[in-house]
């Protein structure tokens, strides 16, 4: 009885503990957020080896999903997936889509992906819309820094819940990782596949500390964001559908300071 009774008060304790970060919300109903990613790897901010041609400094297009704490798109300090080798390494979706989607079927994890056109230069803008559930709250995405042997700038499981209600604005600075696939040291190094896998790490002034990297600035303390991520919550008018926040073109290469 005295067993009994113990692993009942334990079973209860465990019930009501929180399942994860996003357990927490109350939100009544789904909201619609306007992402805006914003380029700022220009030649002035980054000097070394800046790439001018073949090819000259850009962005991927933008891979995100809307998600709960079942999942994980990538995460600093862990292995990377073999659909975020492939996106970081090449810009290929294929294998990174699968995963997202049995995901989704096996654990309900997943409510949305989303996507946004690259941009052709390294300073410039693109946007596009996603949906987020109470139960999927989270946000993750992954843009390739190209040209590059395996990095990328991303978000890993941002709350865009807060208790009962939805954020209305957030903006975040973003730094460039290194997903632990590829060994080169410069934007335009040729593949040389880390054997074994390194996990995801993010790359500063001062690490790699090695003077042949290209993001390597000895001189400073912290790199510049070299892009940044807004996301706005649209408004809903009369009939229920959201208003657009920005008309904004898909691809352009010229910053809107209001934005950022």
């Amino acid at each position: 009885k005295v067993i009994w009774t113990l692993l009942l008060t334990i079973l209860g304790y465990a019930s009501s503990l929180p399942v994860g970060d996003d357990s927490i919300c109350t939100a009544e109903e789904l909201a619609k957020y306007s992402i805006i990613f914003t380029g700022k790897w220009s030649q002035t901010a980054f000097p070394k080896q800046y790439p001018l041609y073949r090819p000259p400094a850009q962005w991927s297009s933008m891979l995100g999903v809307t998600h709960s704490s079942d999942y994980r798109m990538w995460k600093k300090n862990e292995y990377a997936s073999n659909g975020v080798r492939d996106f970081a390494e090449k810009g290929e979706a294929w294998v990174l889509m699968k995963e997202i989607e049995e995901a989704g079927e096996k654990i309900q994890s997943v409510h949305g992906i989303f996507s946004a056109p690259a941009i052709s230069s390294g300073t410039g803008q693109t946007s596009t819309e996603l949906e987020v559930h109470p139960r999927h709250p989270l946000v993750s995405f992954v843009v390739r820094i190209v040209p590059s042997p395996d990095w990328f700038v991303g978000i890993d499981s941002l709350n865009l819940c807060e208790g009962d209600h939805w954020m209305e604005e957030v903006s975040v600075d973003l730094f460039p990782y290194d997903a632990g696939t590829d060994s080169g040291f410069t934007f335009s190094s040729p593949n040389f596949a880390t054997i074994p896998q390194d996990t995801v790490t993010e790359i500063t002034c001062s690490s790699p500390s090695h003077p042949a990297n290209s993001f390597y600035y000895p001189k400073l303390k912290i790199l510049p964001p070299i892009a940044q991520v807004t996301m706005v919550k649209l408004k809903k008018n009369r009939l229920g559908l959201p208003a657009p926040y920005l008309n904004l073109p898909a691809k352009s290469n010229e910053i809107i300071d209001s934005v950022s």
